[in-house]
């Protein structure tokens, strides 16, 4: 397979043709973002919303983006969320297949590789087992269909960190009263990408047809919790000593405790940096900083 262009500064190019990219999930944390950004370097941006219906404007798009879902993290794991869970994802993931795109890039999470202790995690390893590890099983499968008429690109996205939502602004309350600090034990590996640099590797799909398959969209040094949790602290200028037992997690959410915040994956972007996506934000350090000066 040709190897993707080498993704710089910027992805760019000043003859490039201007595009029409409908993006599924395009009012979230991720989705606002990038829709904005694709406006600003002028392409035309459809935004589909819930129970959308326009499916020839999905096959006429240049590229789909599909990033809708309920949120994981949400609450606790009743039977009810769980089936919300899936069948968001599979619902939107399905309706956008039967448009029939021409290119579909669509989101997935590490939560495939299952708790996997210190083991390290690239593209070529197996699925893992529990609830995300089904669930992302289920919802790569279903954008699958669509290898026999289109580019089909998976990411698996680490934990998106951006200070105006996601995962970030629900971690740094804690730290604002002097109340932050590791997870259980503070040794899961949390494996992290920012933002900006979950935005340059859409961009990065969108922009070179030799990008398909599976791709793991994390910065190249996943850390231990323990260690994000101090650095946070030192980005916010606030201690990070205080631990939350893990027992009083799982009395909290349960099933997505031991899942979402006791355990985790090492997880590295080894094909993706072989084919020439460069992290603007490789370390968490820089990361945050980042974020803290925006």
């Amino acid at each position: 397979m040709p190897r993707p262009a080498q993704a710089g500064h910027s992805l760019l190019h000043d003859n490039r043709a201007l595009m029409k990219i409908a993006v599924s999930g395009g009012t979230g944390f991720i989705g606002q973002a990038l829709a904005a950004r694709l406006r600003e370097r002028g392409d035309e941006v459809l935004v589909l919303p819930r129970n959308w219906t326009a499916a020839g404007d999905v096959a006429s798009a240049d590229a789909v983006i599909n990033l809708a879902g309920e949120n994981v993290a949400g609450g606790r794991w009743t039977a009810k969320r769980k089936r919300r869970i899936l069948e968001s994802r599979l619902k939107e993931t399905d309706a956008l297949v039967n448009a029939r795109p021409r290119a579909l890039i669509s989101a997935s999470a590490v939560g495939f590789y299952g708790p996997r202790g210190d083991e390290v995690l690239d593209e070529s390893a197996n699925a893992g087992s529990g609830f995300l590890a089904d669930v992302t099983r289920q919802w790569e499968a279903a954008a699958h269909r669509a290898d026999e008429f289109a580019r089909v690109v998976i990411f698996r996205f680490g934990v998106v960190l951006g200070r105006d939502g996601g995962a970030l602004k629900q971690m740094m309350l804690p730290f604002r009263f002097g109340a932050g600090g590791p997870i259980g034990s503070g040794r899961q590996w949390m494996s992290w990408v920012d933002r900006e640099d979950v935005l340059r590797a859409i961009e990065w799909a969108i922009n070179h047809p030799a990008v398909r398959g599976t791709y793991n969209i994390t910065a190249p040094e996943p850390v231990r919790n323990g260690d994000f949790a101090h650095a946070l602290g030192r980005a916010m200028h606030r201690p990070s000593f205080l631990p939350t037992p893990g027992f009083a997690l799982r009395l909290v959410f349960g099933e997505m405790a031991d899942e979402m915040l006791l355990g985790g994956q090492r997880v590295v972007p080894n094909r993706t940096t072989r084919e020439g996506f460069s992290f603007r934000y490789p370390t968490l350090d820089a990361s945050l900083a980042a974020n803290f000066a925006r």
